[in-house]
Protein backbone atom coordinates (compact mmCIF):
# COMPACT_ATOMS: atom_id res chain seq x y z
CA UNK A 1 0.00 0.00 0.00
CA UNK A 2 1.29 3.13 -0.82
CA UNK A 3 1.08 5.94 1.36
CA UNK A 4 0.75 9.70 2.10
CA UNK A 5 2.03 11.95 4.44
CA UNK A 6 -0.66 11.85 6.76
CA UNK A 7 -0.54 8.23 6.46
CA UNK A 8 2.78 7.63 7.26
CA UNK A 9 2.53 9.50 10.60
CA UNK A 10 -0.69 7.76 11.49
CA UNK A 11 1.24 4.38 10.65
CA UNK A 12 4.80 4.93 12.58
CA UNK A 13 2.24 5.65 15.24
CA UNK A 14 0.12 2.34 15.42
CA UNK A 15 0.50 0.31 12.36
CA UNK A 16 -2.56 -1.10 11.23
CA UNK A 17 -2.95 -4.79 11.67
CA UNK A 18 -3.32 -5.91 8.26
CA UNK A 19 -0.05 -5.20 7.06
CA UNK A 20 2.02 -8.16 7.05
CA UNK A 21 5.22 -6.07 6.43
CA UNK A 22 6.95 -2.88 5.93
CA UNK A 23 9.46 -1.12 3.21
CA UNK A 24 10.91 2.07 4.71
CA UNK A 25 13.31 3.36 2.11
CA UNK A 26 14.54 7.07 0.34
CA UNK A 27 17.70 9.20 0.89
CA UNK A 28 17.29 10.30 4.71
CA UNK A 29 19.40 6.94 6.23
CA UNK A 30 18.64 8.36 9.40
CA UNK A 31 14.73 8.62 9.49
CA UNK A 32 14.45 5.53 7.87
CA UNK A 33 16.42 3.54 10.86
CA UNK A 34 14.38 5.93 13.04
CA UNK A 35 11.16 5.04 11.74
CA UNK A 36 12.01 1.34 11.49
CA UNK A 37 12.60 1.26 15.08
CA UNK A 38 9.29 2.97 16.05
CA UNK A 39 7.74 0.56 13.88
CA UNK A 40 9.79 -2.17 15.56
CA UNK A 41 8.65 -1.12 18.96
CA UNK A 42 4.61 -1.67 18.02
CA UNK A 43 5.32 -5.09 18.28
CA UNK A 44 8.99 -5.35 20.54
CA UNK A 45 9.70 -3.92 23.48
CA UNK A 46 13.32 -4.72 23.38
CA UNK A 47 14.70 -4.63 19.94
CA UNK A 48 18.19 -6.32 21.42
CA UNK A 49 15.78 -9.52 22.40
CA UNK A 50 16.90 -12.34 20.03
CA UNK A 51 14.10 -14.32 20.51
CA UNK A 52 11.80 -11.84 19.39
CA UNK A 53 13.72 -9.86 16.46
CA UNK A 54 15.40 -11.35 13.84
CA UNK A 55 17.72 -10.22 11.47
CA UNK A 56 18.45 -11.42 7.82
CA UNK A 57 21.12 -10.28 5.52
CA UNK A 58 19.92 -9.25 2.00
CA UNK A 59 22.44 -11.27 0.72
CA UNK A 60 21.35 -14.36 2.94
CA UNK A 61 17.81 -13.71 2.01
CA UNK A 62 18.91 -13.72 -1.71
CA UNK A 63 20.36 -17.00 -1.52
CA UNK A 64 17.75 -18.60 1.03
CA UNK A 65 14.75 -16.76 0.25
CA UNK A 66 12.59 -19.17 1.96
CA UNK A 67 13.79 -18.02 5.50
CA UNK A 68 11.67 -15.13 5.49
CA UNK A 69 8.68 -17.20 5.86
CA UNK A 70 10.14 -19.72 8.07
CA UNK A 71 11.47 -16.03 10.44
CA UNK A 72 7.89 -14.93 10.01
CA UNK A 73 5.97 -18.12 10.75
CA UNK A 74 8.36 -19.01 13.46
CA UNK A 75 7.36 -18.97 17.11
CA UNK A 76 8.65 -17.75 20.10
CA UNK A 77 10.42 -19.16 22.88
CA UNK A 78 9.29 -16.97 25.23
CA UNK A 79 6.19 -15.79 23.62
CA UNK A 80 4.99 -12.81 22.04
CA UNK A 81 4.99 -11.51 18.64
CA UNK A 82 8.45 -11.78 16.78
CA UNK A 83 9.81 -8.68 14.14
CA UNK A 84 12.08 -10.21 11.14
CA UNK A 85 14.37 -7.04 9.74
CA UNK A 86 15.91 -6.84 6.60
CA UNK A 87 18.14 -4.22 6.42
CA UNK A 88 20.19 -2.33 3.98
CA UNK A 89 18.23 -4.36 1.59
CA UNK A 90 17.70 -3.21 -2.43
CA UNK A 91 16.78 -5.08 -4.98
CA UNK A 92 17.77 -8.88 -4.19
CA UNK A 93 15.17 -9.22 -1.42
CA UNK A 94 12.48 -8.47 -3.99
CA UNK A 95 11.32 -11.87 -4.97
CA UNK A 96 11.56 -13.20 -1.44
CA UNK A 97 9.47 -10.43 -0.42
CA UNK A 98 7.20 -11.29 -3.10
CA UNK A 99 7.09 -15.07 -2.06
CA UNK A 100 6.16 -14.04 1.50
CA UNK A 101 3.11 -11.29 0.45
CA UNK A 102 1.79 -13.92 -2.00
CA UNK A 103 1.54 -16.57 1.07
CA UNK A 104 2.15 -15.05 4.46
CA UNK A 105 1.82 -17.48 7.12
CA UNK A 106 2.56 -16.92 10.85
CA UNK A 107 2.67 -13.85 12.80
CA UNK A 108 5.39 -11.99 12.44
CA UNK A 109 5.78 -8.27 11.12
CA UNK A 110 8.64 -7.88 8.22
CA UNK A 111 10.36 -4.84 8.43
CA UNK A 112 12.47 -4.08 5.13
CA UNK A 113 14.68 -0.60 5.07
CA UNK A 114 16.47 0.01 2.44
CA UNK A 115 17.82 3.43 2.21
CA UNK A 116 19.45 4.13 -1.00
CA UNK A 117 16.49 2.54 -3.58
CA UNK A 118 14.70 4.12 -6.19
CA UNK A 119 10.88 5.01 -5.83
CA UNK A 120 10.54 3.52 -9.43
CA UNK A 121 12.39 0.27 -7.83
CA UNK A 122 10.42 -3.41 -8.54
CA UNK A 123 10.67 -3.59 -4.55
CA UNK A 124 8.83 -0.08 -3.95
CA UNK A 125 6.34 -1.05 -6.38
CA UNK A 126 5.33 -4.30 -5.18
CA UNK A 127 4.86 -3.23 -1.76
CA UNK A 128 2.89 0.17 -3.23
CA UNK A 129 0.53 -2.41 -4.91
CA UNK A 130 0.16 -5.57 -2.07
CA UNK A 131 -2.62 -4.92 -0.01
CA UNK A 132 -0.98 -6.55 2.85
CA UNK A 133 1.78 -4.50 3.08
CA UNK A 134 2.83 -0.51 3.33
CA UNK A 135 5.87 1.47 1.56
CA UNK A 136 7.35 4.15 3.87
CA UNK A 137 9.41 6.75 1.68
CA UNK A 138 11.68 8.42 3.90
CA UNK A 139 13.10 11.71 2.09
CA UNK A 140 15.70 14.85 3.88
CA UNK A 141 13.79 16.65 6.47
CA UNK A 142 11.91 20.18 5.46
CA UNK A 143 11.74 23.05 7.63
CA UNK A 144 8.47 22.09 9.38
CA UNK A 145 9.77 18.70 9.64
CA UNK A 146 12.58 19.96 11.56
CA UNK A 147 10.89 22.04 13.72
CA UNK A 148 8.62 19.48 14.54
CA UNK A 149 11.72 17.25 15.68
CA UNK A 150 13.02 20.38 17.97
CA UNK A 151 9.74 20.82 20.05
CA UNK A 152 9.36 16.69 19.95
CA UNK A 153 13.18 16.80 21.51
CA UNK A 154 12.84 19.59 23.97
CA UNK A 155 9.41 18.28 25.27
CA UNK A 156 10.93 14.76 25.88
CA UNK A 157 13.34 16.62 28.31
CA UNK A 158 10.99 18.96 29.72
CA UNK A 159 12.52 21.75 27.96
CA UNK A 160 10.74 24.88 26.31
CA UNK A 161 12.25 26.70 23.60
CA UNK A 162 12.71 30.24 22.10
CA UNK A 163 11.21 30.83 18.87
CA UNK A 164 15.11 32.70 18.17
CA UNK A 165 16.38 29.16 19.10
CA UNK A 166 14.13 27.17 17.18
CA UNK A 167 15.23 29.42 13.73
CA UNK A 168 18.71 28.93 15.07
CA UNK A 169 18.30 25.31 14.91
CA UNK A 170 16.26 25.13 12.29
CA UNK A 171 18.44 26.55 9.33
CA UNK A 172 21.94 24.52 11.10
CA UNK A 173 19.64 21.24 11.45
CA UNK A 174 19.73 19.47 8.13
CA UNK A 175 18.23 16.89 6.43
CA UNK A 176 19.36 13.77 8.20
CA UNK A 177 17.07 12.96 11.08
CA UNK A 178 19.47 11.08 13.01
CA UNK A 179 22.20 13.52 12.69
CA UNK A 180 19.25 16.45 13.38
CA UNK A 181 18.08 13.97 16.70
CA UNK A 182 21.59 13.42 18.22
CA UNK A 183 22.49 17.45 17.79
CA UNK A 184 19.31 17.78 19.94
CA UNK A 185 20.38 15.48 22.03
CA UNK A 186 23.62 16.65 22.72
CA UNK A 187 21.84 20.30 23.17
CA UNK A 188 19.55 18.51 25.89
CA UNK A 189 22.46 17.31 27.48
CA UNK A 190 24.12 20.11 27.47
CA UNK A 191 21.22 22.33 29.59
CA UNK A 192 21.22 19.72 32.05
CA UNK A 193 18.58 17.71 33.52
CA UNK A 194 16.33 19.77 36.65
CA UNK A 195 12.82 18.99 38.03
CA UNK A 196 11.84 22.16 36.67
CA UNK A 197 10.83 23.27 32.76
CA UNK A 198 14.37 24.82 31.39
CA UNK A 199 13.93 26.93 28.37
CA UNK A 200 16.77 26.95 25.36
CA UNK A 201 17.30 30.53 24.47
CA UNK A 202 19.45 31.38 21.19
CA UNK A 203 22.85 31.59 23.12
CA UNK A 204 22.40 28.27 24.69
CA UNK A 205 21.62 26.99 20.91
CA UNK A 206 24.95 28.64 19.45
CA UNK A 207 26.76 27.21 22.25
CA UNK A 208 25.82 23.85 21.45
CA UNK A 209 25.17 23.83 17.99
CA UNK A 210 27.03 25.43 15.96
CA UNK A 211 29.99 24.30 14.11
CA UNK A 212 29.03 21.12 13.60
CA UNK A 213 26.47 18.33 12.09
CA UNK A 214 24.90 19.22 9.00
CA UNK A 215 26.23 22.59 9.03
CA UNK A 216 29.55 21.87 8.20
CA UNK A 217 28.21 18.60 6.21
CA UNK A 218 26.58 21.98 4.03
CA UNK A 219 29.94 23.99 4.36
CA UNK A 220 31.98 20.73 2.36
CA UNK A 221 28.88 20.75 -0.19
CA UNK A 222 29.07 24.40 -0.89
CA UNK A 223 33.40 24.26 -1.14
CA UNK A 224 33.19 21.16 -3.49
CA UNK A 225 30.91 22.66 -5.92
CA UNK A 226 32.24 25.77 -5.63
CA UNK A 227 35.58 25.24 -6.31
CA UNK A 228 36.96 25.96 -3.16
CA UNK A 229 39.83 23.70 -2.10
CA UNK A 230 41.18 25.74 1.32
CA UNK A 231 37.33 25.69 2.86
CA UNK A 232 36.99 22.25 1.28
CA UNK A 233 40.25 21.21 2.98
CA UNK A 234 39.05 22.71 6.54
CA UNK A 235 35.84 21.76 6.47
CA UNK A 236 36.88 17.69 5.83
CA UNK A 237 39.39 17.20 7.82
CA UNK A 238 36.99 19.32 10.63
CA UNK A 239 34.42 16.83 9.83
CA UNK A 240 36.77 13.80 9.86
CA UNK A 241 38.01 14.84 13.35
CA UNK A 242 34.40 14.57 14.59
CA UNK A 243 33.71 11.71 13.65
CA UNK A 244 31.84 12.33 10.59
CA UNK A 245 31.05 9.32 8.10
CA UNK A 246 32.42 9.68 4.64
CA UNK A 247 29.04 8.42 3.02
CA UNK A 248 27.03 11.33 4.74
CA UNK A 249 29.00 13.77 3.65
CA UNK A 250 29.25 12.17 -0.31
CA UNK A 251 24.90 11.94 0.02
CA UNK A 252 25.00 15.87 1.14
CA UNK A 253 27.13 17.10 -1.87
CA UNK A 254 25.05 14.23 -4.15
CA UNK A 255 22.19 16.60 -2.96
CA UNK A 256 23.82 19.98 -3.81
CA UNK A 257 25.09 19.01 -7.49
CA UNK A 258 21.24 17.45 -8.04
CA UNK A 259 19.58 21.07 -6.80
CA UNK A 260 22.37 22.75 -9.42
CA UNK A 261 21.23 20.12 -12.26
CA UNK A 262 18.24 21.33 -11.77
CA UNK A 263 18.32 24.86 -11.95
CA UNK A 264 21.14 24.40 -14.88
CA UNK A 265 18.65 22.28 -16.83
CA UNK A 266 15.82 25.15 -16.11
CA UNK A 267 17.84 27.49 -17.48
CA UNK A 268 19.12 25.33 -20.76
CA UNK A 269 15.21 25.50 -21.26
CA UNK A 270 14.93 29.63 -21.35
CA UNK A 271 14.09 29.84 -17.48
CA UNK A 272 16.25 32.67 -16.11
CA UNK A 273 18.77 32.07 -13.45
CA UNK A 274 16.65 33.41 -10.57
CA UNK A 275 13.07 31.87 -11.56
CA UNK A 276 15.36 28.61 -11.87
CA UNK A 277 16.78 28.38 -8.39
CA UNK A 278 13.47 29.43 -6.76
CA UNK A 279 11.96 25.99 -8.23
CA UNK A 280 14.30 24.18 -5.67
CA UNK A 281 14.84 26.94 -2.93
CA UNK A 282 11.81 28.22 -1.73
CA UNK A 283 13.05 31.11 0.88
CA UNK A 284 13.71 34.35 -0.91
CA UNK A 285 16.23 35.18 2.15
CA UNK A 286 17.90 31.69 2.24
CA UNK A 287 21.23 31.95 2.21
CA UNK A 288 21.07 28.98 -0.30
CA UNK A 289 19.82 31.04 -2.86
CA UNK A 290 22.34 33.18 -2.89
CA UNK A 291 25.41 30.43 -2.95
CA UNK A 292 23.72 28.69 -6.07
CA UNK A 293 23.33 31.63 -8.17
CA UNK A 294 26.94 32.44 -7.58
CA UNK A 295 28.14 28.72 -8.57
CA UNK A 296 25.48 27.93 -11.29
CA UNK A 297 27.63 29.28 -13.71
CA UNK A 298 30.70 27.02 -13.54
CA UNK A 299 28.65 23.90 -14.13
CA UNK A 300 26.49 22.74 -17.27
CA UNK A 301 24.48 19.90 -17.36
CA UNK A 302 27.67 17.53 -18.72
CA UNK A 303 29.96 18.31 -16.06
CA UNK A 304 27.66 17.92 -13.39
CA UNK A 305 26.14 14.70 -14.53
CA UNK A 306 29.90 13.62 -14.46
CA UNK A 307 30.35 15.14 -11.13
CA UNK A 308 27.30 12.88 -9.80
CA UNK A 309 28.79 9.37 -11.68
CA UNK A 310 31.90 10.11 -9.10
CA UNK A 311 29.92 10.79 -6.14
CA UNK A 312 28.13 7.96 -6.78
CA UNK A 313 30.92 5.81 -7.87
CA UNK A 314 32.89 6.78 -4.87
CA UNK A 315 29.82 5.37 -2.24
CA UNK A 316 29.76 2.12 -4.16
CA UNK A 317 34.31 2.15 -3.12
CA UNK A 318 33.34 3.18 0.31
CA UNK A 319 30.78 -0.34 0.63
CA UNK A 320 33.20 -2.67 -1.09
CA UNK A 321 36.79 -1.76 -1.53
CA UNK A 322 38.00 -2.29 1.81
CA UNK A 323 39.99 1.05 1.29
CA UNK A 324 40.10 4.15 3.90
CA UNK A 325 36.60 5.66 3.08
CA UNK A 326 37.62 9.08 4.16
CA UNK A 327 40.33 9.02 1.68
CA UNK A 328 38.19 7.89 -1.13
CA UNK A 329 35.60 10.67 0.28
CA UNK A 330 38.11 13.27 0.56
CA UNK A 331 39.35 12.12 -2.83
CA UNK A 332 35.75 12.56 -4.85
CA UNK A 333 35.22 16.17 -3.27
CA UNK A 334 38.88 17.16 -4.30
CA UNK A 335 37.77 16.11 -7.95
CA UNK A 336 34.63 17.33 -8.05
CA UNK A 337 35.89 20.87 -6.91
CA UNK A 338 38.83 20.95 -9.50
CA UNK A 339 35.87 20.63 -12.06
CA UNK A 340 34.24 23.69 -10.51
CA UNK A 341 37.41 25.59 -10.90
CA UNK A 342 38.11 25.35 -14.93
Amino acid sequence: MKLNKNDITAQIRQLNPAYRAVLIYGRDEGLVRERADKIAKQIVEDLRDAFLVANISPDKLKSEPYLLADEAAAISMMGGRRVIRIDGAAENVTEAAKSFLSNPIGDGLVIITAGGIRATSALVKLFNSAKNAAAIACYEDTQADVQNLILEVMAQHNMAIDPEATAYLQNNLGGDRMVSRGELEKLALYMGQSADRLTVTLTDARACVGDSGTLTLDMIAIATTGGDLKVLDETMFKAFIRGESPIPILRNVARRLQKLHLIRGSMDRGISADQAVKAVVYSPYSPEKRSLLGQIGKWSIGKLSNALDIVMEAEAECKITGLPAEAICARACLRIANAARF
